[in-house]
């Protein structure tokens, strides 16, 4: 389902403290945003700062272990981020929103730079792809990032090169779409599709019907960037062509909104005529229609940038490269749509959204209470709003740090408005009478509750 939406605003924001591409932007549990390395132009930059939404400013919080750009970011269902690879480094650390430090983690079984990072529904992150020490050093080997072993695994190969701008897809079936390849967990192998036609550069969202729309991107050639888009149906594994996006792109952003839109922002353009630019232009996917629309400019042309998803459901977009001539950029803005839709909520007993959640025993319909605890294995019920499609997406529901077995999501049945998540709990829940509870929908957490575990 796609909410219709036509237009929206861009607004400066402050400054980063530091000028930033090839930079990663991580929305934390708590609604700030993690900012991370880059190219500073020139050199890598080590620094991290984090953009708080409700103030509009970026905090300068320390640095890294080591420098890095074009690396990964990942959102891990403790609310810790895994942070790994870039510049050329099989490195990985960790950052712990609660103390504000980085602390190193396992290496990969490779440096890579360019590679991508996916969240598995099991609470693993593969890592996949990249380059090596040299952009011509093409990487096919993927890692799996244990969080509570805090090891990296070697698993399947690639068959083919890939360096999506986006990211590999994790699609409602938990494989995950990387290129024209999708990996397994289950198996832990990659299997070609047998399409060809994505080269690098490009983006890959998944839409709220199910399938994953790729945009843009450049070819054999770096300096012929292309428009056209298409979309991967899972259910037969199929790539079919979708309409050609206003202007061709490539290291672009693409975010979908929470209305079922998706963003496209910026990236880098070539015309043989006038050469290459840094785009400001702004339009939108909607899947529903099948269309495009152009919904504005940015306040600068910017490519190699990031677009966050607000908990709030503005996007902030920040640094990146753009004028004059390949300069980084330390600016930032934010889009805010017309229509506003926040993230998800979870319910408590005490009507505010903290403490004791409105979690139930989904056996008995009785609430999780300390004196009345879950178990390992047991099925639990719970409502949310804000979930958009209706039982395409699953979200995400992380009890004591570890990611539950989705058993159903969709429509509160008798409660209109309202959806409802069930769940299983997870072995190894540390046990206690106050054990967090976050739901994640569309990258977005809701706020924390808690029930009582044995």
């Amino acid at each position: 389902m796609a909410i219709a939406q036509t237009t929206g605003t861009f607004t400066a924001t402050s400054n980063m403290t530091m000028p930033r591409y090839f930079h990663t932007a991580t929305l934390l549990g708590d609604g700030r945003v993690l900012i991370a390395g880059g190219t500073p132009d020139p050199g890598v930059g080590a620094s991290a700062e984090l953009y708080d939404p409700s103030t509009g400013t970026f905090s300068l919080i320390g640095q890294m272990s080591r420098p890095r750009n074009a690396h990964t970011a990942t959102l891990l269902a403790n609310g810790r981020v895994l942070i790994a690879g870039g510049a050329e480094s099989p490195s990985a650390e960790i950052y712990d929103p609660t103390t504000g430090t980085f602390t190193p983690t396992g290496s990969m079984s490779a440096a890579r730079a360019a590679h991508t990072a996916t969240l598995l529904p099991d609470g693993r992150v593969l890592v996949a792809g990249g380059y090596g020490p040299t952009t011509d050093d093409d990487l096919l080997s993927a890692d799996l990032y244990d969080p509570i072993a805090g090891t990296f695994t070697p698993t399947g190969n690639l068959h083919h090169a890939c360096y999506p701008t986006g990211g590999a897809t994790l699609l409602a079936d938990g494989t995950v779409l990387v290129g024209e390849e999708v990996y397994d967990p289950s198996t832990g192998l990659f299997t070609d599709t047998g399409h060809s036609g994505h080269y690098f550069d490009f983006t890959t969202t998944l839409l709220t019907n199910g399938t994953a729309f790729i945009a843009g991107g450049g070819d054999s050639d770096p300096l012929a960037c292309i428009s056209q888009t298409e979309l991967y149906d899972p259910a037969n594994t199929t790539f079919a062509a979708a309409p050609r996006m206003t202007l061709c792109r490539f290291y672009h952003t693409a975010t979908l909104l929470p209305s079922g839109i998706v963003m496209i922002a910026g990236g880098g353009s070539y015309d043989a005529g006038s050469g290459q630019a840094n785009l400001a232009s702004v339009e939108i996917y909607d899947f529903s229609s099948g269309t495009f629309g152009w919904i504005g400019n940015m306040n600068a042309g910017r490519q190699v940038h990031t677009a966050t998803l607000l908990g709030d459901g503005r996007v902030l977009i920040a640094g990146g490269v753009g004028a004059p001539g390949y300069s980084a950029l330390a600016t930032a803005e934010i889009y805010t749509p017309q229509l506003l839709v926040h993230a998800p909520m979870l319910f408590s007993l005490s009507g505010d959204g903290r403490g004791q959640g409105a979690i139930w025993h989904a056996e008995t319909g009785q609430v999780v209470l300390p004196d009345s605890p879950a178990t390992a294995g047991e099925a639990l019920s719970l409502y949310t709003t804000s979930l958009i499609d209706r039982g395409v997406i699953p979200p995400q529901v992380a009890i004591g740090g570890r990611l539950a077995e989705i058993l159903y999501f969709g429509d509160a049945p008798g409660y209109p408005g309202y959806n409802q998540v069930n769940f299983r709990v997870p072995s190894g829940v540390a046990p206690g009478p106050a054990v967090p509870v976050r739901l994640t929908y569309i990258g977005r957490p809701s706020n924390v509750v808690t029930i009582g575990v044995q």
